[in-house]
């Protein structure tokens, strides 16, 4: 029987009006750099033109696809292809920029943009056009939750199975809240939007300048952590930092739960199981790096709890934002909020890492595998917050917990035959894998500037960004030659 090779067209054709649609936001920094009089508006106008281009190029040479639904291996694709092409366009202002970046900064700064990785090769940022600065939120913003917002919105035009891409992407749904993928959608978007809208005032308040305010909501929202400040939240007041905690794990949460908060239903948030752990292990975190900081040091009690909460949440929720150099805290501190960075937030969030709802299935799978031991001819059937777990759930993350410990060593090894000291690539190895943001040791400038690291270690980190963001299996799925053939 002859197999059934891969149709891209349909796969190219929301690529293409993607593409479109993130030339179009181009327009939005290249306006705020032409009202504020800095000469560097036409890069972006050019940048912008070129992307709307080509994705209405690409759009219109792909329009008389058939409407069917996308198969599952074309949802991987599209999936994989979003989180590749999009940054290669989004790369452009860097490139064409006043410090005309080469082509590796730029696509590492769009990937760790678009991934909401937030590491950066950028210096100078306090002085640097009020444009690029907003881009780079914009990028951060869009990865966070836009891009699969605008993807949703396309994709059920077509009669597409909006919720595999949403699976394949990486999140879990819970359950479909709303009847049809468009609702789904369209509430995600007023939801985002106005998170945005409520941070973004919430830092106004707090103390920060509008443009600060607005750049820092977009980032916060979306865990991002890209700042317009060298010295990143630092560079803010305590009431700023407070304000920081408070937004960076409420974004943290299931999106899918505000929309039934929204909906009128606040107890399917306030009884889900990892929003209760994401809660608890949070203060567990906090809790134990203050204890270690009183014994261990002599830094003022508001200052030690607010920086410790601060940089916890961080982490914890994949934000990257820094308030404090962690690394000067001891290695039991550091070794906490390293294992933070692992867990990351809940599923449907905006945060990356593993999720604590594969946590709480490994647990309850290795509780099992203990009681067996103790009583072998016992059988146990899993729960978890009063659900039975399935034996393909509790294989798949297994299948990915295995996945992103052998990523993350893989990489570690990679970065450091390129030169890195071994805690320098390490770290970068984790912040890469989990899309996290900061990199601790040497090599590292003053601001978290990764600019110094050698070419190749730059390339193996955006490899390991869209490995991450896309959980590992999505991406490695099309490495295997019989899913080109059917």
């Amino acid at each position: 029987m002859a197999l059934r090779m891969l149709d891209l067209r349909p796969v190219l054709h929301v690529i293409g009006l993607l593409l479109a649609a993130l030339g179009l936001f181009m327009l939005l920094p290249a306006a705020v750099d032409w009202l504020q009089g800095d000469e560097s508006w036409p890069i972006l106008l050019r940048a912008g033109f070129v992307t709307v281009l080509a994705g209405a190029l690409l759009a219109l040479a792909t329009a008389n696809t058939r409407s069917d639904a996308l198969t599952v291996r074309q949802s991987f694709l599209l999936t994989t292809l979003t989180w590749t092409v999009l940054p290669a366009f989004g790369a452009l202002p860097f490139m064409l920029g006043p410090e005309g970046r080469s082509l590796t900064d730029a696509a590492f700064e769009a990937m760790s943009g678009m991934t909401t990785t937030g590491t950066t090769i950028l210096t100078g940022l306090d002085d640097m056009a009020v444009g690029l600065l907003l881009w780079r939120s914009i990028l951060q913003w869009l990865g966070g939750l836009g891009i699969i917002i605008v993807a949703l919105v396309f994709l059920p035009v077509m009669r597409v199975g909006g919720m595999q891409h949403f699976r394949s992407e990486g999140f879990d749904t819970m359950g479909k809240v709303l009847p049809r993928v468009r609702d789904i959608s369209m509430m995600l978007i007023e939801i985002y939007l106005g998170l945005t809208i409520i941070a973004a005032l919430a830092y106004a308040a707090a103390g920060m300048g509008a443009f600060d305010a607005i750049n820092h909501a977009l980032t916060t929202i979306a865990t991002g952590g890209y700042s317009t400040r060298d010295a990143s939240m630092a560079a803010f007041g305590p009431a700023a930092q407070y304000t920081g905690v408070a937004l960076m794990w409420l974004s943290g949460l299931p999106f899918i739960r505000y929309i039934q908060l929204v909906g009128g239903q606040p107890m399917p948030l306030l009884r889900d199981v990892q929003v209760r752990a994401y809660f608890r292990w949070t203060l567990y975190a906090i809790g134990l790096i203050v204890v270690w900081r009183v014994v261990t040091g002599n830094d003022p009690l508001e200052t030690v709890i607010r920086e410790s909460a601060f940089n916890t949440v961080s982490l914890f929720s994949g934000t990257g934002y820094g308030s404090a150099d962690v690394s000067d805290w001891g290695d039991f501190a550091l070794l906490v909020v390293f294992i933070c960075g692992v867990v990351g937030a809940c599923t449907a969030s905006t945060g990356c890492a593993l999720k604590i709802f594969r946590f709480l299935v490994l647990i309850e799978a290795l509780k099992a595998q203990l009681r067996q031991l103790v009583q072998p001819n016992r059988v146990v059937i899993l729960h978890l917050g009063g659900k039975r777990l399935e034996d393909d759930v509790i294989a798949s993350v297994i299948v990915l917990f295995t996945a992103f410990m052998l990523g993350f060593g893989v990489l570690a090894v990679l970065l450091s035959l390129t030169g890195l000291e071994m805690r320098t690539a390490i770290t970068a190895a984790w912040t890469a894998i989990f899309n996290i943001g900061p990199v601790f040791g040497h090599g590292v400038g003053d601001s978290g500037a990764v600019d110094a690291f050698p070419v190749a270690a730059k390339w193996l980190m955006i490899a390991g960004m869209l490995l991450g963001r896309l959980e590992m299996v999505a991406v490695l799925v099309l490495l295997l030659p019989r899913f080109w053939r059917g």
